[in-house]
């Protein structure tokens, strides 16, 4: 019955949609619906604090790829900053001095599944103590596939190796720091996406960092060619199962050998990937993954005719017809629970303590709407808790294509967390905002081209750090901290691990 009622359905969208007419009343009424949504959002004005602004010597000019971590390279317990942008890498204090400037071909992105790894807005780059002196190494990876490690203070070259990359990819793209033999950041993942079609990070490798540093040789612990990806961003590392070495995460999990802990039964692929400690109940950490389903695409070419009768197919299809578009939890051995909502794709997420009063941890997911986002929350055990509609909340003036680069944030110093967001695909305003309710909190006067949050002065709270143009905007709550004695979030080794492999997909 639903296969007759889905044909007939196709038949009326191929007649109707073949008038020209009706293409143009359609594109009016959106139109109107647009103008109609900005006119009825609240006022809310600009935050009264006033960023540090950190003026670079990088290019203004910025086309998605590159981004900005957080370190302390100084050793003086603040978060110092990393900043790249194709050809550069810059090391910034905290205080705005720039504490060295190379010009390398770094490798960087746009989105992965077209250009590779590491993907829109990553940074690609990572910082840590490899060697155990106590003093910080920065590592990344060049165009022509070599491997660099260089002094974090100094931006002095330490090591220089070229990395032979896997059959059928073009280079090693995406590394990150991690500990795979119990002896602290002494080994690094490699990961590579096939050279040709759709690109999947399927290839990785786990390399001792110890080899490169005492004979410049590399040695490699582990291969493999069949780890199943997320689809735009690449691999996170976190102690998942708290045995003191870091897990592989993606819609598998690899323990520290390489060997599968568990494989998610996907319907597609994952567009966005978490670790936490979603369920305190339970032993270790959980993995949080939103999966898009391939769905039915019938209409071929990229004219808007096309596009417009794929996405009106596909939404009827996944509607009536689809078992995807899920959020999955699960942790080193089993799945805990997988949930949809509506079968909409979740496609960005926020996991956080959005309600104190709940056990465990909230997910706020986005949901993929190229305007008029209606975003859905579900409680630690996958339950729907809230929903709301983005253009009733939203600040006038705020793009109706919504929010983009959610990050939790401890803004407060409260137990409750918060998100923090920028304009979607506009270098634009950020807000603070109530995950639970939709409410925008704070709204601050911007052009920001990446969003990055990170608690910089080790009191707890996390700041915004804004990229806009060749600047660093850094915003600090300006009010008492009522928790100030709470310790910093960089001694959670997920923490960290997660502000040094983020990008546009996974804050």
């Amino acid at each position: 019955m639903k296969i007759a009622y889905f044909n007939l359905l196709l038949t009326l969208l191929r007649c109707i949609m073949s008038s020209t007419i009706f293409l143009v009343l359609f594109l009016i009424v959106i139109e109107v619906t647009l103008v109609g949504c900005q006119d009825n959002r609240p006022e809310l004005p600009y935050s009264t604090i006033k960023p540090l602004i950190i003026h670079t010597d990088l290019p203004e000019e910025d086309d998605g790829r590159g981004g900005v971590i957080a370190v302390d390279l100084t050793g003086d317990n603040y978060m110092d900053f990393i900043v790249t942008k194709p050809g550069h890498i810059a090391a910034i204090s905290n205080s705005g001095e720039t504490l060295w400037h190379r010009q390398v071909d770094i490798q960087l992105t746009r989105k992965s599944e077209k250009f590779g790894l590491p993907g829109l807005h990553a940074p690609g780059v990572q910082a840590a103590d490899v060697d155990g002196d106590e003093n910080v190494e920065v590592l990344f990876l060049t165009q022509d596939g070599q491997l660099c490690v260089i002094d974090g203070k100094t931006g002095k070259t330490r090591i220089n190796v070229p990395l032979e990359p896997p059959n059928g990819a073009e280079r090693w793209e995406h590394l990150v720091v991690s500990n795979m033999l119990g002896q602290g950041d002494s080994a690094l993942i490699l990961q590579a996406t096939n050279a040709r079609g759709y690109r999947m990070g399927s290839h990785v490798a786990a390399l001792y960092l110890g080899s490169l540093i005492e004979v410049d040789i590399a040695t490699y612990l582990w291969k493999r060619d069949d780890f199943l990806a997320n689809a735009h961003s690449g691999t996170r590392v976190a102690d998942v199962d708290l045995d003191g070495k870091d897990e592989i995460t993606g819609g598998m999990i690899l323990d520290h050998k390489g060997h599968v802990l568990i494989t998610l039964p996907l319907l597609g692929h994952i567009d966005s990937i978490f670790v936490a400690d979603v369920r305190p109940d339970l032993v270790g950490l959980e993995v949080l993954a939103l999966e898009e389903e391939n769905g039915l695409w019938l209409f071929s070419g990229r004219n808007p005719m096309s596009r417009l009768l794929n996405k009106l197919i596909n939404g009827i299809y996944i509607r009536l017809f689809s078992k995807g578009n899920n959020v999955y939890l699960y942790n080193h051995d089993s799945l805990i629970w997988r949930v949809d909502y509506r079968q909409r794709e979740p496609q960005n997420a926020g996991v956080g303590d959005f309600d104190p009063s709940l056990p465990g941890l909230e997910i706020w997911c986005r949901s993929r709407f190229n305007t008029h986002q209606k975003p859905f929350v579900l409680d630690a055990y996958g339950d729907l808790i809230a929903t709301y509609e983005l253009d009733d909340l939203a600040p006038k003036g705020w793009t109706v294509k919504g929010v983009e680069e959610i990050s939790t944030i401890d803004w407060s110093g409260d137990a409750k967390q918060l998100l923090a967001a920028k304009e979607r695909h506009v270098s634009g305003n950020v807000a603070v905002f109530d995950a639970i309710s939709g409410t925008f909190l704070e709204l601050f006067n911007e052009k920001a081209d990446r969003l990055y949050v990170a608690d910089v002065y080790g009191d707890f709270r996390e700041e915004l750090i804004i990229m806009n143009g060749n600047e660093l905007h850094i915003y600090v709550n300006d009010q008492r901290n009522p928790n100030p004695s709470t310790s910093t979030l960089w001694q959670n080794n997920y923490y960290r691990r997660s502000k040094m492999t983020w990008n546009y997909y996974n804050p």
